[in-house]
């Protein structure tokens, strides 16, 4: 019997169910999801799902792509309160344990996480899960690396069989050279997952129009970029954020081209509810110290924004009370 998995071809002597396929090559089945000739396979099924000759298999797994604040100041997507409102990626660490360190640091609940293919010829390869738990972090799978809408639905259906959640990132990109998301093909995306029951957490651009359009199809959280992703740039457009913090009844999320702690904390004074980031902390010097310095900006920032910033002046007024001077 012949099989293409992952892309591979791969002879096989006799016919085998997908649980003793998986059983054969050394994966555990309740860590991956598989697709069988472009159509999901659910995880009670594997038993009795005998594979045929010529079939085409994806195996996927979870990627890399803390403590709580009780000063009652949480926020909630889709019906779940979170007390951190930085948000973690977990790619370009130097290894796992690296990432977890990093999570940890942040004080992070939510970590997004890529769906990728399963090594098959190295079954035994760690994986994510094995360094953060999901039933101590909130997976928030994300479309990193779609160019369409297709493709996009297509991963995060694997991602739920996979692990269960609907919480979902989206993301459809337009270009390799700048990142920017495809609007188009985002809101063609969003429509078919919303509708699949997905919670739509959506990554856009810094438009007013799209977002609100966004979040009235549906989407339980909008995420502007605040520049190209891995960019570092900081917040490019403080006033289109600052448009879609005022007219979003969802929480929003500057996503992407923060670059250090006061960029973080600049996002967090406009009014949004948190901020996601993975390069600024993975490639500083030291992850572990920027982790630490990117969640004491995002609390900093907040707490600025709740406490309201004096109003600008042109001239200077002095501190100190004029009257009693000698």
């Amino acid at each position: 019997m012949n099989l293409t998995i992952n892309g591979e071809s791969k002879k096989f002597e006799a016919s085998l169910s997908l649980e003793q396929l998986l059983g054969q090559i050394g994966l555990d089945g309740t860590k991956v999801a598989v697709e069988r000739n472009r159509e999901i396979v659910p995880k009670s099924t594997y038993k009795q799902t005998m594979l045929s000759d010529g079939d085409n298999l994806e195996i996927v797994h979870f990627i890399g792509g803390g403590s709580t604040n009780n000063d009652g100041d949480s926020f909630e997507v889709a019906g779940q309160s979170y007390w951190s409102r930085l948000l973690v990626g977990t790619g370009k660490y130097k290894d796992f344990e690296q990432t977890a360190k990093a999570v940890e640091a942040s004080g992070a609940e939510i970590v997004t996480v890529a769906v990728r293919r399963v090594n098959v010829t190295n079954p035994k390869e760690p994986m994510l899960v094995d360094y953060l738990d999901p039933k101590i972090y909130t997976y928030l799978p994300n479309t990193a690396g779609c160019y369409s809408a297709d493709e996009a639905v297509r991963t995060l259906r694997l991602a739920r069989e996979a692990g269960g959640w609907d919480l979902v990132k989206l993301e459809v990109l337009g270009d390799q050279k700048t990142l920017y998301p495809n609007m188009p093909e985002t809101i063609i995306a969003a429509e078919t997952l919303i509708k699949e029951g997905f919670k739509v957490m959506v990554y856009c651009a810094d438009d007013p129009i799209q977002a609100k359009r966004l979040e009235d199809m549906g989407c339980v959280a909008i995420m502007p970029l605040a520049a190209p992703i891995g960019s570092g740039l900081g917040v490019q457009n403080p006033v289109g954020i600052r448009l879609i913090v005022e007219q979003s009844n969802v929480p929003v999320l500057v996503d992407a081209g923060v670059g250090t702690a006061s960029d973080a904390a600049v996002a967090m004074e406009l009014g949004c509810d948190g901020v996601l980031m993975n390069t600024a902390i993975a490639e500083a010097k030291d992850p572990i110290k920027m982790a630490r310095a990117m969640r004491l900006a995002v609390e900093a920032g907040r707490l600025a924004y709740l406490a309201g910033r004096m109003g600008k002046k042109k001239y200077a007024d002095p501190s100190s009370p004029l009257a009693g001077l000698i």
